[in-house]
């Protein structure tokens, strides 16, 4: 539709499937201009942050992985590094490199499911991936094969691929035999094959030709792409440790959402989550999914978030390598945890789940038990980063009929795959043009 648009025009999207939560998105449009865009979040708190206060620094793990159940391994580890922070307990190599197996495991399952059944049907013209298996049964069948390969990592690790319950305060309750993570090879070899199929795949996807100035943030290290470990870094100039976060990011409410928006103080909207993390630390990708990005269009750095899936992509590949990496350099530790004596203090830590930067932290009592905790997810974090993405993008898309108009609206809230809770339903779209 060309020529200026007229007239008021709303348009209410109930339930959208392929985003996890429940959320609206409010446009009005007056002639040729925006005049306002909101991503609001509407699904009711659950106040986890409270239900954790008076409880065992031991229940903690636990508790937060019921906070989501994508992604539960990323809040089991920031759980367990701020309390071994408070607590001053430092792991083993063992342990450690079993939480960036874990990691593996999580990362591989959530960005399969994302690439191939909430994202790739926007790319390919189809409501949903049931719709999309029609025409591309292989396809659909490689991202399942993937998250199956994922999930046989946390099983084997976690105790079970939902809510894993095998994870604790200074280690596991029981670390695996090396025969038993030697039982992984051939699945994780072929995932590896078909992460490398996916990167091609989703490479040859038409993206819209839009950048964005973004300020990136990721933990980031010497020696290893971000799984757990490390400072909290932006292509700013930032450079701190978890204990400094919040002096550095702030939580703010806003009237049209009950999810709080973050902000980098002094500086506004950032961005976390598989952008944020490629663009800096590239270098420390395998040499694999190096050549995969290469091959795929990536340079050092990606601005466009549409072009987000082809990095998941990249992701779920260096994920398949570190875990066969991982798998052969194990071995079995002497005990399955350490232990230490309950003290009070406060304890940090930023992992990164797979859409992005989490932050915990910690107060416990003399006896462990937990008397403050705070948590930041990712989402939260991008919501204004989010809103930023279609106060730039919108305008250009106004001559289009209401109905791509909203794709397009709903797709670019999907490249970030905001995870509002743990449930399947996302967005309620209303457009008002005047």
């Amino acid at each position: 539709m060309a020529g200026r648009m007229t007239g008021r025009r709303t348009i209410d999207v109930d339930v959208l499937a392929r985003v996890e939560g429940e959320g609206a998105l409010h446009l009005v449009i007056d002639g040729d201009e925006l005049r306002r865009c909101e991503f609001s979040i509407f699904e009711p708190p659950r106040f986890f942050e409270a239900l954790l206060r008076g409880r065992s620094y031991l229940e903690a793990p636990d508790i937060t992985a019921r906070i989501c159940g994508i992604c539960p391994v990323a809040y089991q580890m920031s759980a367990v590094h701020a309390m071994e922070d408070a607590l001053g307990i430092v792991v083993p190599e063992p342990i450690r490199l079993l939480r960036r197996l874990l990691y593996c495991g999580e990362w591989i399952e959530s960005h399969g499911l994302h690439i191939y059944l909430l994202h790739a049907p926007d790319f390919l013209g189809y409501e949903g991936g049931v719709e999309m298996a029609k025409d591309h049964p292989e396809a659909v069948k490689r991202g399942l094969a993937l998250k199956k390969a994922g999930n046989e990592i946390v099983r084997c690790i976690g105790g079970r691929e939902i809510h894993p319950v095998n994870v604790r305060v200074g280690g596991f309750w029981r670390t695996p035999r090396k025969g038993e993570l030697g039982a992984l090879i051939p699945t994780l070899s072929h995932a590896r094959d078909l992460a490398r199929k996916t990167v091609r795949f989703v490479g040859g996807f038409d993206f819209p030709d839009v950048t964005r100035d973004y300020e990136f943030v990721a933990v980031g290290g010497p020696g290893e792409y971000p799984f757990n470990e490390g400072r909290v870094l932006s292509n700013r100039g930032l450079d701190i440790a978890a204990s400094e976060y919040e002096r550095h990011f702030a939580e703010t409410h806003v009237r049209h959402s009950n999810a709080l928006h973050a902000h980098r103080i002094g500086h506004g909207a950032y961005l976390t989550g598989p952008l944020a993390r490629f663009s800096l630390n590239s270098a420390l990708l395998s040499p694999l999914a190096r050549e995969a990005a290469a091959e795929a269009g990536l340079g050092a750095t990606c601005t466009n978030p549409f072009r987000s899936i082809v990095v998941r992509a990249v992701e779920v590949l260096h994920a398949c390598d570190e875990a066969l990496r991982v798998i052969d350099a194990y071995q079995e530790p002497d005990a399955p945890f350490v232990d230490a004596p309950t003290r009070a203090g406060t304890g940090y830590a930023c992992t990164e789940a797979p859409r992005g930067l989490l932050y915990h932290r910690y107060r416990l009592a003399e006896d462990g038990t937990i008397e403050a905790a705070k948590i930041v997810p990712p989402t939260s974090q991008n919501q204004p980063s989010i809103e930023d993405d279609l106060r730039a993008f919108v305008p250009d898309w106004l001559t289009l009929p209401d109905a791509a108009l909203r794709h397009r609206a709903e797709q670019a809230v999907r490249n970030h795959d905001p995870c509002i809770s743990c449930a399947t339903h996302f967005l309620r779209l209303e457009i008002e043009r005047g």
